[in-house]
């Protein structure tokens, strides 16, 4: 008798991966720049990394973001770098590049030669909620509060 092996495409669960989108935009609104205008820059020293979040573009239901790890590169490893986008209206925030590298598909063939995981998304989505996690908790940045609310 042969054994058929029945290769099974990788799904991904929409209603879990939304959810994770919904937290992470909930988060990056809090490390946002005052002035939340194209070129505006916040800088979020994490540990002994300094991260600058930047704004790279806005449109009405959209922003795009990047995120530069500024300091505190270990030897060997590339400095982070992430693009990020915003959706207003839908309320959710997904990686859209990182490291410099082309849009990232949903799932991944696997093996493949890039060495992509099949939940390649969903995993950098994953790391860029407990970054933001990380850095609401425990970052600290530079508060341009008015706290006369401009009054006096």
């Amino acid at each position: 008798m042969t054994a058929l092996a029945v290769k099974q495409r990788y799904i991904q669960s929409l209603p879990k991966y939304l959810t994770l989108c919904e937290h992470n935009y909930l988060r990056a609104l809090k490390l946002l720049p005052n002035e939340r205008k194209q070129g505006s820059t916040r800088q979020v020293q994490l540990g002994n990394s300094q991260f600058a979040i930047k704004v790279d573009g806005c449109a009405k239901y959209t922003m795009d973001i990047s995120i530069t790890q500024l300091t505190g590169m270990l030897a060997g490893f590339t400095p982070l770098f992430l693009t990020v986008r915003l959706y207003h209206d839908a309320k959710v925030a997904e990686i859209i590049h990182h490291d410099y590298h082309q849009r990232i598909k949903p799932s991944y063939g696997y093996p493949n030669p890039q060495m992509h995981q099949k939940d390649e998304k969903y995993q950098l989505n994953a790391f860029l909620y407990d970054w933001l996690v990380a850095c609401v908790e425990s970052g600290r940045s530079v508060l341009n509060w008015d706290v006369n609310n401009g009054l006096v």
